[in-house]
């Protein structure tokens, strides 16, 4: 189990730079064209989190996360400073770890490291402290409306994946790509600003439930972190 974790793990970390197209067949749904504009989606969203330029503000962040997969939990810390990052995760006694220095990257588990691929690479360069910041309006040509248990989505599609927005808050709910879906159950509030508060996760034959303990903005990181 444990040589599973960190690819799949990678994947939830990657989920918005890094997200191939979905490739498996979607159960039909009625769809309607909105009436909103991909940006129009995107800004409601960023708004809805707590505002665009609130979110650019944050500098670093530290986030704790608890996460339970096939019986287990496993404890998870990861620092953010720009495209870097560093995930560590304790499960009986073992740590894993991901790191990204803005240039290249590894996983260490047990002490086997294995670089981080080089067709990501790039993509990571370009990956931001916040991830909602990572939503380009010109990368989705259009807008769906999609229902689910009675209630409207708008939603995005391009090669990164579908995305679905909640009409009402704005907020993300769901997202579908290769690599994983996820589903956003709840939101926390932290100086204002809205992160994941519980995600339900599938990828690789798992599932995952995440969740946030505690989230830490602009403080407790430094540069020496992503040596």
């Amino acid at each position: 189990m444990k040589k599973i974790i960190i690819p799949f793990f990678c994947a939830v970390l990657f989920s918005t730079s890094v997200a191939a197209q979905q490739t498996t067949a979607a159960a039909k749904t009625e769809a309607t064209k909105s009436k909103l504009s991909p940006k129009d989606v995107i800004d409601n969203y960023l708004k809805a989190l707590g505002g665009k330029d609130k979110l650019e503000a944050v500098k670093t962040t530290v986030i704790d996360n608890t996460l339970s997969v096939q019986g287990m939990e496993v404890s998870m810390t990861t620092k953010k400073m720009g495209n870097k990052f560093k995930s560590v995760q304790s499960v009986m006694g073992q740590q894993m770890t991901q790191l990204f220095d803005g240039e290249k990257g590894y996983f260490d588990q047990m002490g086997q490291k294995m670089d981080i691929p080089a067709d990501k690479i790039a993509d990571l360069k370009k990956s931001k402290i916040i991830d909602a910041l990572g939503y380009d309006a010109s990368n989705f040509q259009t807008v769906n409306v999609e229902k689910i248990d009675g209630k409207d989505y708008h939603v995005l599609t391009s090669e990164k994946g579908k995305f679905y927005f909640d009409a009402a808050t704005g907020l993300l709910y769901k997202s579908e790509s290769k690599e994983g879906n996820a589903v956003v159950k709840s939101y926390m509030t932290v100086d204002g600003l809205k992160f994941p508060a519980e995600i339900d996760a599938e990828g690789n034959g798992q599932k995952v439930t995440i969740k946030t303990t505690k989230v830490v903005l602009n403080s407790g990181v430094t540069d020496a972190d992503f040596k």
